[in-house]
């Protein structure tokens, strides 16, 4: 054990955060802390750094090792440049290397005991320099920096000239370098592009000591820990393995939790009947067991009704009418920034029901392509047809369609006049607005309460179409997850930007990678994206040989021409050996769409038998113990018999399962 936090405690007023809150992380270990926004995770992480006391309650770290931490936001006024304040970390090597090349020019005329001393001190530090990797720290700074997104150009940038991120960025990769024996990261991956996270995981993985990360990237987290501990209403509970354990056990939990709950609450009412109705006789009797029962109601230790998901926001979202088939068709389509080039003769079809997600590093363009199909920035070259009866919902990043002098309940109110004011609170309370909170200017709130807004009036649009610019940003994990729900059940038809990975995973249908000045388009979400990168970028730079389109192409691609990612669109198609123009049709993608969708339904099916079955196996398992049970023969025989039944039926869904799993 390198950390042990035990009973810590915290209040600022009247305002309870951390009650008693106790864990500990072993040597190696990586652990996240996690809750919803104001549960006190960065108030944890600065009580165990010591920058905040704790009111009652000790943080013990073992004798002997250091301590990392990185803030959320980073205030370097540095004049050195990026390279030079990042090196500065290896400032004990480069001392070092400094004094054994000063020892190898004095060694020259030194003699005797002046010279074996020099030469033991020259042995000593040469051995010392060799175990702190000294040969190779320059590089091993660059590598870092070029993780973390700075390119080499970047490198001589003044540290007090570098934006808010940039400067967290500089910090990073300062805090990396120093490698403490424990690292703690408040929300590292804010200003990293997609490749650098990666990066980071793939750093952080094989970081040889302790990693504490306090964030809302579900798919880093996935990646990276092995423990997580919940902050919830004050208090911590810590869960063995990834966030998809996590998250499966605290359903679980919370389930249970809410059945208990439910339970007691009816019993509660049952003994409540009860007694009204023994008081109701009036006699001396029946009096006094109706106080013995009152006696036994007051020592029950009552539950407390858990949390749950939807317990912190309701999003519905529904088209009022049906669009088209086709929803969006762009043609051709180019924009650059005086000499930065961001896309050219670009095509791009959307159908309805797809949920279309753009990705690719910062500055590519994503969320300027967005802005371009809204009207809000005009196109260089090319033109963009919206479908019939297409209703457009738009949730901007930056909040642009929101009036910053307004109130929270006039933006509502005014963009729905025919909304009375009983509707418009409710549907503001289902988005975390209540009591005066309402009446809040828009301009005074916090970026995460702007995102709830744009949320709410795109929930009220009806539209058919969504078009969202990064909708997780500022949402924790809670609301990230009700939104999830919201778009994986909407009808309709949705285009995204997005950098959270899980949240593209558990959403998207198509993901269109912009690279290069042009779209990749793969159909499937993230992991498969992730399955077929490698593969695709080759065949679409043209770097991999003909044969190596076989039969293990990424599936239903169509049209994956210079600047394409449309379905069967005319172009250069790059060749295939099942098909000379390299392009399979719309029809195509439609049933290799079906074939994955029905394949994900069987599968559900096939595990919510599983579980089914496996309750009542166990239900019957815990009656064959019961006395009554097993003296009853008639009974004992019928329950043998249907335990008998349902193990037939497991096995034959297990291996209709198993065969379901292999399918590709």
């Amino acid at each position: 054990m390198i950390l042990s936090c035990s009973n810590l405690s915290k209040s600022f007023g009247s305002d309870t955060i951390l009650q008693e809150v106790s864990f500990h992380i072993e040597e190696h270990e990586k652990a996240a802390i996690v809750g919803i926004n104001g549960a006190g995770k960065s108030t944890l992480l600065k009580i165990i750094i010591g920058e905040l006391p704790a009111d009652t309650g000790e943080v013990v770290i073992s004798k002997g090792k250091s301590i990392g931490y990185l803030a959320q936001h980073q205030d370097l006024s540095s004049t050195r440049t990026i390279y030079e304040e990042v090196l500065e970390i290896k400032r004990p090597i480069i001392q070092m290397e400094e004094r054994i090349r000063q020892l190898e020019i004095q060694m020259k005329d030194a003699q005797g005991g002046e010279l074996e001393t020099m030469l033991s001190e020259y042995s000593r530090l040469n051995h010392q320099f060799e175990l702190e990797n000294g040969y190779a720290y320059k590089s091993e700074v660059i590598g870092v920096l070029k993780g973390l997104g700075f390119t080499e150009e970047e490198f001589d940038k003044k540290v007090n000239t570098l934006s808010g991120g940039q400067k967290t960025r500089v910090s990073l990769g300062r805090l990396l370098l120093a490698k403490p024996d424990i690292i703690l990261l408040d929300e590292p991956t804010n200003h990293l592009d997609m490749e650098s996270i990666a990066w980071l995981e793939t750093y952080l993985l094989n970081y040889s000591g302790s990693v504490i990360i306090v964030a809302h990237d579900r798919y880093f987290l996935n990646r990276v820990v092995s423990k997580i501990v919940e902050l919830d209403r004050g208090h911590a509970h810590v869960y063995q393995g990834n966030y998809e354990a996590y998250s499966q056990k605290r359903s679980m939990l919370r389930q249970a939790q809410m059945k208990a709950y439910l339970n007691q609450q009816q019993e509660i009412k049952h003994q409540q009947e009860v007694i009204t109705k023994l008081k109701s006789f009036n006699r001396e009797k029946s009096i006094k067991r109706a106080e013995s029962r009152e006696k036994m109601l007051s020592k029950i230790e009552v539950l407390d009704k858990p949390t749950e998901v939807n317990d912190a926001m309701s999003i519905t979202l529904e088209p009022r009418t049906e669009s088209g088939s086709d929803v969006l068709t762009i043609r051709n389509l180019g924009k650059s920034f005086g000499s930065l080039s961001l896309f050219q003769h670009v095509d791009i079809d959307i159908k309805r029901g797809e949920r279309v997600a753009v990705i690719g590093n910062n500055g590519t363009g994503k969320s300027t392509l967005l802005k371009i199909i809204m009207d809000m920035l005009p196109a260089d070259t090319g033109e963009i047809r919206p479908g019939s009866k297409v209703h457009v919902g738009y949730y901007d990043q930056e909040q642009q369609v929101l009036h910053m002098e307004k109130t929270v309940f006039d933006e509502i109110q005014d963009t729905y006049p025919d909304m009375d004011n009983t509707r418009v609170r409710n549907v503001l309370a289902a988005f975390l607005f209540t009591g005066d909170d309402v009446f809040k200017r828009i301009g005074d709130l916090s970026g995460g309460e702007r995102g709830r807004v744009s949320l709410a009036k795109l929930m009220l649009s009806e539209a058919n179409f969504l078009i969202l610019d990064e909708p997780t940003n500022h949402l924790d994990i809670t609301s990230k997850e009700i939104l999830e729900d919201a778009l994986t059940h909407y009808t309709g038809t949705v285009l995204y930007v997005s950098h959270d990975r899980y949240f593209i995973n558990k959403t998207a249908s198509r993901i269109l990678e912009l690279t290069g000045q042009t779209f990749i388009n793969y159909i499937g979400n993230y992991d498969y994206y992730l399955e077929k990168k490698e593969e695709l970028t080759r065949i679409y730079t043209g770097q991999a040989p003909v044969s190596a389109l076989g039969t293990k192409t990424a599936g239903p691609l169509s049209g994956l021409t210079a600047g394409s990612a449309s379905q069967g669109m005319p172009g250069n198609a790059f060749p295939d050996a099942a098909d000379s123009t390299g392009r399979l049709d719309w029809k195509a993608q439609k049933e290799e769409q079906a074939r994955i969708r029905k394949r994900q339904n069987d599968l559900k099916k096939t595990e919510d038998s599983i579980h089914d079955l496996e309750t009542r196996a166990a239900e019957i398992d815990t009656l064959l113990t019961q006395e009554d049970i097993y003296t009853n023969v008639a009974e004992l025989v019928k329950l043998n018999q249907e335990k008998e039944d349902i193990d037939q039926e497991l096995s034959r869904l297990y291996e209709a399962w198993e065969q379901l799993a292999e399918e590709e």
